[in-house]
């Protein structure tokens, strides 16, 4: 039950800064407005923002479920978990929260939030390279590294999808 309760308020912490308070004081910042009708950007932004936070989510019910830790570095999972989304890429997590912030930069039509989604993925691609990966390596070893050798880190393998 502690796990959960870890989870939640590490998770809000970081989906409601990084994901939530920094585009809406960008967006703030541009003097940008939600608009006024409903379009194709809005609903495309919608369901491809809705589609990145069910992934984002998902993961974050695996590290509590599976690995009985939180997507928190400094209280990362016990167990590896391959499983849910990470069967497919092993950064789902990354890739839902860019998915997210996309579909809020489509939804408001604003290209000025896209840099802010290709910064994330950079921040993200070089922690992952400097510490998730060495770390995972170091606390579950071999099978860290059968699982690297199985999925992609970033894209779906066709091995993946079977």
């Amino acid at each position: 039950m502690f796990v959960i309760v870890r989870t939640i308020t590490y998770a809000s912490l970081f989906i409601g800064l990084l994901l939530v308070y920094l585009p809406a004081r960008i967006l703030a910042w541009l003097g940008i407005v939600r608009p006024a009708a409903m379009g194709w950007p809005q609903t495309a932004g919608l369901l491809i923002g809705a589609a990145g936070a069910v992934i984002a989510l998902s993961c974050v019910c695996a590290f509590a479920f599976i690995g009985k830790g939180t997507p928190a570095p400094f209280d990362p999972p016990r167990r590896l978990v391959v499983r849910g989304p990470y069967r497919f890429v092993r950064n789902p997590m990354y890739i839902g929260a860019a998915l997210a912030v996309a579909g809020a930069a489509l939804f408001y039509r604003s290209i000025q939030l896209f840099p802010f989604v290709a910064g994330f993925l950079l921040v993200t691609h070089l922690f992952v390279l400097l510490y998730e990966e060495p770390t995972l390596r170091r606390l579950f070893g071999p099978d860290y590294q059968a699982y690297c050798q199985r999925v992609h880190r970033w894209l779906p393998s066709a091995h993946a999808m079977h």
